[in-house]
């Protein structure tokens, strides 16, 4: 079988299997949200931290207890790294320098999973199972809760309670992303994934060398990295290692997973209004946007005018792993920076000017076609209630979505949570490039180490974690602005997503009437699709013409 038709069945496989699950998956999702009955160990967690699970919460009260949480799991993992040498199963690992410690810390919890260091180098297993791979199930669910509490601002009328944040992660985790976790763990290691608590082996090479090679629990860590749209890898080469991902069938798997959940909200969004179309609205600008970039990327990946070499080859193999060659790289490449996952089966770093600047555009869509679990469906219900405003504008009516109107309150919101990503990107990323110090981690010069540095802060405040590997981000300058950047990245949005749900909670629904824009139509997918182009896309254009568009014209 020749690489075009096997390229061509592996994307129409996925798309299948994403089909096939869309339904079943997302009204399961929406049961575990929606059901009054709790599960008996369920009820157990709630005794154990004194929650009344059957009280809903004000959206202040939910965002305390969002960022609550979420600032005791940085502090946890953080003094869990800072005494590794001290616990068990440590395997010799040292204890982790202070400013990859709350690097590290600060990327799980905000479920990026930027990594500054080589796990099989750097963390114990105990470290690798009790502390990353919790936070990779429990930042997953922080982002379902979230959403959650979105819709129900659209669901629910003249009140002030949006959920309980404490019920919708605990549901989530235990219902939702554990089950599912368990079954695709043992699945990738009959495929050949490595699961045990093996410390380092030195083995010797047919050429009588000495290499050491570290085992651990990769399997278990592996399915929750993809699933949870995480990215964090075992070892330092990520999904590109054979032991995370041992051949072409893992490869698509992890495909799958990573996209799985994140296709199947949006039919959770439907069910919860009580209109599928809407979901099916939502899916349809999805899916648009990740089959153009696939598109593309592949394209310029197969057909490289800017490397001869690359061209005479048949397309651009540097930085490709070669069991999967270009096809199933640039779909792993397109779904990994269209979610919120990270992990990468090649390095972007190695990718055409054309490849590598979409990969980064990617991430300046806001990770929304489909995005994280649970961030990518509220990111682009925001961009919805703003192409209604903008729908609304233009015909000279108060713009409506699923029955609530949309004024000066929500739009402030829905602007702020709009600006606040981009401002932490390029704020970044130009107080990097004024510093010589700094400037000096780029391993290139001119528009591709500019690149680079772009693609670390895109990367850090979208909480996507992957990056161009030419930079060296190991200082403390780096550990502490990227740490920030995911930090601002994940929580300031957070808070005007749920202050936009406490408003629209708080109003009564209005009718819909022959004025009213409908929702579901494909009119209206394409003003959204347009909308996320020009208000969110055009906001980096100048950023771009200095790194990858720069680099193709050269």
């Amino acid at each position: 079988m020749n690489d075009t038709l096997a390229g061509w069945l592996q994307a129409l496989a996925l798309i299948g299997a994403l089909a096939l699950s869309y339904r079943p998956l997302g009204d399961y999702i929406a049961h575990v949200l929606t059901t009054p009955k709790h599960l008996r160990a369920e009820r157990f967690l709630y005794r154990l931290g004194g929650v009344n699970a059957d009280v809903d919460q004000r959206w202040p009260v939910y965002l305390r207890s969002v960022l609550a949480f979420s600032a005791v799991s940085v502090v946890f993992l953080y003094a869990f790294q800072r005494l590794q040498s001290h616990l068990l199963l440590a395997i010799g690992m040292k204890a982790v320098p202070p400013g990859t410690a709350f690097n590290t810390a600060a990327s799980f919890v905000t479920n990026t999973n930027w990594q500054s260091y080589s796990g099989e180098t750097t963390m114990g297993h105990l470290v690798q199972m009790a502390g990353l791979a919790v936070q990779n199930f429990v930042s997953a669910a922080v982002g379902i809760a979230v959403v959650a509490a979105l819709i129900r601002g659209f669901t629910r009328k003249r009140t002030d309670r949006i959920g309980n944040f404490w019920v919708d992660l605990t549901r989530v985790t235990v219902r939702v992303l554990l089950p599912i976790a368990f079954v695709f763990a043992i699945v990738l290691v009959a495929a050949g994934a490595v699961q045990n608590l093996h410390g380092v082996h030195e083995i010797s090479t047919i050429v009588g060398d000495k290499q050491s090679l570290t085992g651990g629990p990769v399997a278990s860590q592996e399915v929750i990295k993809e699933l949870g749209t995480n990215g964090g890898g075992f070892y330092n080469a990520n999904s590109a290692h054979p032991f995370e991902n041992p051949n072409a069938f893992t490869n698509w798997l992890e495909i799958y997973l990573l996209l799985v959940i994140a296709t199947s909200l949006p039919r959770t969004f439907g069910t919860m209004v009580g209109d599928k179309r809407q979901g099916y609205a939502i899916i349809s600008v999805m899916a648009l946007i990740w089959v153009a970039s696939v598109t593309l990327i592949t394209v310029n990946e197969l057909h490289s005018v800017s490397s001869t070499a690359g061209h005479a080859a048949g397309g651009m193999l540097e930085g490709k792993e070669q069991r999967f060659g270009i096809w199933a790289s640039a779909l792993f490449a397109t779904s990994t920076t269209l979610t919120s996952t990270g992990a990468v089966d090649s390095f972007h770093d190695s990718y055409t000017p054309g490849g590598g600047g979409l990969t980064i555009f990617n991430m300046m869509l806001g990770e929304i076609a489909p995005g994280g679990t649970g961030s990518g469906l509220y990111g682009i219900l925001v961009l919805a209630v703003i192409t209604v405003f903008v729908a609304g504008l233009m015909v000279g009516r108060t713009p409506e979505y699923l029955g609530k109107k949309l004024g000066g309150r929500e739009m402030k919101f829905a602007s702020l949570y709009i600006l606040t990503t981009p401002a932490v990107v390029l704020i970044g990323a130009g107080t990097a490039m004024s510093l010589r110090g700094e400037r000096a981690n780029m391993l290139n010069s001119g528009p591709h180490g500019f690149s680079e540095v772009l693609y670390a802060f895109t990367s850090a405040a979208n909480n996507n974690g992957s990056a161009f590997a030419g930079l060296t981000v190991t200082s403390n300058w780096w550990n502490t602005a990227l740490g920030l950047a995911m930090l601002f990245g994940r929580f300031l949005p957070m808070i005007f997503v749920l202050a936009l749900a406490g408003s629209l909670a708080r109003q009564q629904p209005v009718p819909v009437t022959t004025g009213t824009l409908p929702t579901h139509r494909p009119q209206f997918v394409g003003l959204l699709s347009g909308v996320i182009l020009i208000v969110v896309g055009l906001t980096y254009f100048p950023a771009l013409a200095l790194g990858p568009l720069a680099e193709g014209l050269h």
